[in-house]
């Protein structure tokens, strides 16, 4: 059995979460939306497919994974769009093997999955290489209706679909029996410890409450919860993180490999590699890697009114029907000390925000100020200086296929600046 993972048109909606990484790659609950469909299919063989920009980084992070092309033995392959959130019903109605004939399963009249063979594999084949896949790729071909999970369409989705895909993500990682295994030191409070798993290297220091009463938590490998700190489940702390002092993780919280979390964060997804250490609240929100944010820093995630959040969602105000939701951070942004985002507000990839007062609700990728000084465009080259060095604290350095990443969504970000007026720093 074939899988190949798919990208269509709709990822422009899950911006600017997705300019670095294809839709597949984003997290919702434990795993990324990819890890729960290969999960599906743990022993079939999966190709992926991404936007010609990003084919250099996927191969990178990827060898040995065929991108953007099938395997000439594979004589049927099951598509499923990157954006699906994979259930098991989704999983046993697309099957284990090839159903006999083509089909298409659509959610909305939009392509979910279809099974391809023959002169329609042919075609389709040919035209993964420089194109994102489209409904018109299966027009001739047999549709089914398909309500069995949900594609996610904008990124306060992934949020609220959090709490349930920890739930069921740890039932999954765990088998139902998860262990202590990791040191917890004498004073650790565990509420419902049958609902709590702390991988082998892990350290949960005197006076952290760990409340499982309402749904599980998950402590990776190597992760130091230091003392005093409250986490509320569902949760999940990813490997070599660290939970500061006194910090207040509450429910359906995520937070990636190798990040620093302190301070309040409350129903929030933190991707690999990023900070938010000190006192401040985050909540509702959605950062993507090697972001930072500064000391005393706060987000509001419910307006004064309690009315519906209005989001911009490439270049467009949308109603998320949600009475919370928070900050959106893109890759490699940060933000200075004091600073404070407004309800549903979105800050591009590679921006740095700072000083007095509030920034607009949609900052522009690659930009550089705030609300006192106004926003002008932040070079390219002091761009990629930054994130190198960054990176080097890590342990880790920028790729040819990285410098080039940064290059190559500065110059499509471009329009986004011009919409906003943010002028170039020589003007």
């Amino acid at each position: 059995m074939h899988i190949c993972i798919f990208e269509d048109g709709d990822y422009r909606k899950l911006l600017p979460l997705v300019h670095f990484r294809p839709v597949y790659d984003l997290k919702c609950g434990i795993n990324t939306l990819r890890e729960k469909i290969v999960r599906a299919y743990p022993k079939e063989n999966v190709a992926l497919h991404a936007r010609d920009y990003l084919a250099d980084i996927v191969r990178e992070k990827n060898p040995g994974v065929p991108l953007n092309v099938i395997p000439s033995e594979a004589k049927q392959v099951l598509f499923i769009n990157g954006r699906l959130l994979m259930s098991e019903k989704a999983a046993e109605i697309f099957g284990g093997k090839y159903p006999g004939a083509d089909v298409v399963y659509l959610k909305e009249k939009t392509v979910a999955a279809a099974w391809i063979s023959g002169q329609n594999l042919e075609r389709v084949k040919t035209l993964l290489s420089d194109h994102i896949i489209e409904p018109g790729f299966f027009e001739s071909m047999p549709k089914k209706e398909f309500q069995a999970a949900q594609l996610i369409t904008y990124p306060w989705e992934l949020i609220r679909q959090n709490g349930p895909q920890i739930i069921s993500d740890f039932r999954d990682m765990t088998g139902g029996k998860p262990r202590i295994v990791g040191r917890v030191y004498e004073g650790v409070h565990l509420l419902n410890p049958s609902e709590i798993h702390i991988s082998e290297g892990a350290n949960v220091k005197p006076g952290v409450v760990l409340d499982a009463e309402k749904g599980p938590i998950y402590i990776s490998k190597n992760v130091e919860v230091k003392p005093n700190a409250v986490i509320e489940g569902p949760a999940f702390v990813g490997e070599n993180s660290i939970i500061k002092i006194g910090a207040k993780i509450y429910e359906n919280t995520t937070i990636g490999r190798t990040c620093k979390v302190g301070g309040e964060v409350e129903e929030s997804i933190i991707h690999a590699y990023s900070n938010k250490q000190h006192e401040g609240f985050l909540g509702h929100a959605y950062l993507g890697e090697w972001v930072n944010i500064g000391a005393d820093s706060n987000n509001s995630d419910l307006k004064n009114d309690y009315g519906g959040v209005k989001v911009y969602v490439d270049g467009s105000l949308v109603d998320t029907g949600s009475q919370f939701v928070g900050l959106t951070m893109g890759d490699h942004s940060k933000c200075g000390i004091n600073s404070m985002f407004n309800t549903g507000a979105t800050v591009s990839v590679c921006c740095n925000i700072f000083g007095a007062g509030i920034p607009p609700k949609y900052v522009p990728s690659f930009s550089w100020g705030g609300a006192s000084d106004g926003l002008v465009t932040y070079k390219i080259e002091k761009v990629i200086e930054v994130a190198r060095r960054v990176m080097e604290r890590r342990k880790l350095s920028l790729s040819i296929a990285g410098e080039q990443l940064f290059k190559t969504v500065f110059e499509l970000t471009r329009g986004e600046r011009n919409r906003a007026g943010v002028p170039d720093p020589e003007q």
